[in-house]
């Protein structure tokens, strides 16, 4: 699960994000690849990365994922309870540094 799509935080901006080049690194070993993001616009995304995404929490609220990637630090990741997201040996990565430390298995 890949956490933001759009070019900066809080921002529906999608033009120069550098996550399509994460997700497109991803789908490069055959990994479903899900992105969240509640900024973007998921018609917007489609049209110009032919990537199909939600900004829809109830799309993914169900879901467990190996790996949740935080991309983009919208203040909406902070009230979201990625733990409930993740997979018994799930790993989160905070590409931003966003998140509690103590919280990720990595960041940047």
């Amino acid at each position: 699960l890949v956490l933001g799509f759009t070019f900066k935080e809080n921002c529906p901006d999608v033009r120069n994000t550098k996550v399509i080049d994460i997700v497109r690194e991803l789908e490069g070993y055959n990994t479903n690849v899900s992105v969240y993001d509640p900024w973007a616009e998921p018609q917007e995304v489609l049209h110009e990365y032919g990537l199909k995404t939600t900004k829809d929490f109830n799309d993914i609220k169900d879901k467990k994922y190996e790996a949740i990637i935080l991309t983009v630090s919208h203040d909406d990741f902070l009230n979201l309870d990625i733990n409930s997201l993740k997979n018994v040996n799930a790993v989160l990565y905070d590409v931003k540094g966003f998140l509690k430390k103590e919280d990720v298995d990595a960041r940047l």
